[in-house]
């Protein structure tokens, strides 16, 4: 009897301290390169590839590229909040996008790869105004990233999940292509 007491004071205190993991969503342009990114942080669960702030439900990378669905290419990350903060999260997403190109990202452009911080709640959207008043005053320029509040999220194709791993090579070279490296530091040092 005291055995199953202790067990069961074990779970109990257990599932008190358990922290729930949480999910956040940003779009930097390409996907694959945002998956790369996040994948490397300690307390990053899992990225999803995908797309949101779009109107039509279920859209495809063909919809989502070809047509006016208002999607950009977004990528879900579930992250434990015990080993990594929101706040880092979104300094690690301004750290990988050019927060001054209205445009698109690098050598993506069009309304689908624009950089967009979706929000869930009060807390996160305070946050975000005040990373966007800290970069304004540190460039002395306007931030034109976009803020929308997240409404729902479509996952891509399985093709695109992880890509940068399974296609490293044709990955390297996209990337190389696009300059991101090269800008990301000329923009942050």
């Amino acid at each position: 009897m005291k055995k199953v007491l202790v067990i069961l004071m074990f779970l109990f205190h257990f599932n008190l301290n358990a922290v729930e993991n949480k999910k956040v969503y940003f779009a930097g342009g390409c996907f694959w390169c945002m998956e790369e990114s996040f994948d490397q942080i300690k307390g990053v669960i899992s990225t999803i590839a995908g797309y949101s702030g779009g109107h039509l439900r279920n859209p495809t990378y063909h919809d989502v590229i070809y047509k006016d669905t208002g999607h950009v290419e977004a990528l879900e990350i579930t992250y434990d909040p015990s080993k990594v903060s929101y706040e880092k999260l979104l300094n690690i997403f301004w750290k990988n996008i050019d927060p001054f190109d209205s445009e698109g990202q690098f050598c993506d452009k069009g309304k689908s790869y624009r950089s967009v911080i979706f929000f869930q709640n009060q807390l996160e959207k305070e946050f975000i105004d005040k990373s966007f008043k800290n970069l304004e005053k540190k460039f002395g320029k306007k931030i034109v990233t976009l803020v929308w509040k997240f409404e729902e999220f479509y996952q891509a194709e399985d093709y695109h999940q992880d890509y940068y791993e399974k296609n490293f090579i044709r990955y390297l070279m996209y990337k190389k292509a696009c300059k991101r490296e090269d800008t990301l530091r000329e923009i942050w040092n």
